[in-house]
């Protein structure tokens, strides 16, 4: 029987008579990278923001190691475990990048409102915050202004604050909208690295990042699991590639 970390049953949300996300069963595996894709209007960021509690489902269950958490409340899921990487993202453009990720071990300890204290008193993080910086290459980077930090690097701290919460589960939204080449395949590299002893569930766009990295797909259209399985069995799917491509005979290389 395969480790699940995260299933959902029959996960439905409803607005207004429209149906966003349908039934859906998702299986995480533990230490798995999975993925989420499908066409614009799928359903994907929906079925995010109700797996990190940001929405309230209409229907249906949400278990995370077992336990339901269909009703906790976003603060309590991420002390458990369950991260998702805007949440504590590099918010505080003023301060450097150590400062950030310093911020997201604070909320750990549970200091985070302890701003009165002295900056010796955080010192002591600074040794971990530099080993998570060493981690996605952000160590060259640690006193610069995250607001000049150039975009792709602005990703990388994302992710180095979000392991600072030391997640069971990390999501990840969309890590690499909005790059260039170079900082796709960085990125692609990082999550590849980051992954090790850990469990990611992505929302993707982009194919070649799925196909490089993911374990296991679940393809989205019009809020239901259309198809699900390794790259190479959905991207054979002909129903996915007609999903994407409005064509059987596409292919689903071109959905970026």
């Amino acid at each position: 029987m395969a480790d699940v970390i995260l299933e959902t049953r029959d996960l439905t949300k409803e607005f207004k008579g429209f149906t966003a996300v349908s039934n859906v069963n998702l299986k995480v595996q533990r230490g798995h990278i999975h993925a989420l894709i499908g066409p614009n209007g799928a359903g994907k960021t929906t079925c995010f923001n109700l797996l990190t509690k940001f929405l309230v489902p209409t229907s249906g269950q949400i278990l995370f190691n077992g336990k339901d958490i269909t009703g906790a409340r976003p603060a309590q899921i991420a002390r458990m475990g369950v991260i998702r990487s805007f949440q504590i993202s590099a918010v505080f453009p003023h301060l450097s990048v150590l400062e950030n990720v310093r911020i997201g071990l604070q909320r750990r300890l549970g200091t985070s409102f302890h701003f009165w204290r002295s900056e010796r008193s955080l010192e002591s993080l600074n040794t971990r915050a530099m080993e998570l910086l060493a981690e996605v290459g952000l160590d060259g980077f640690a006193h610069v202004l995250t607001a000049d930090l150039p975009y792709g690097r602005k990703r990388a701290l994302e992710i180095a604050t979000t392991l600072a919460m030391e997640p069971e589960l990390m999501l990840l939204d969309e890590p690499t909208q909005g790059m260039g080449h170079e900082d796709v395949h960085r990125v692609t590299e990082l999550i590849k690295k980051v992954s090790a002893g850990r469990t990611i569930l992505m929302v993707e766009h982009n194919m070649s990042v799925v196909s490089g990295i993911c374990d296991r797909i679940s393809v989205l259209q019009r809020g239901a699991v259309l198809a699900e399985g390794s790259y190479a069995e959905v991207s054979r799917n002909p129903q996915v590639m007609e999903a994407y491509m409005g064509s059987s005979d596409g292919h689903l290389q071109g959905a970026h």
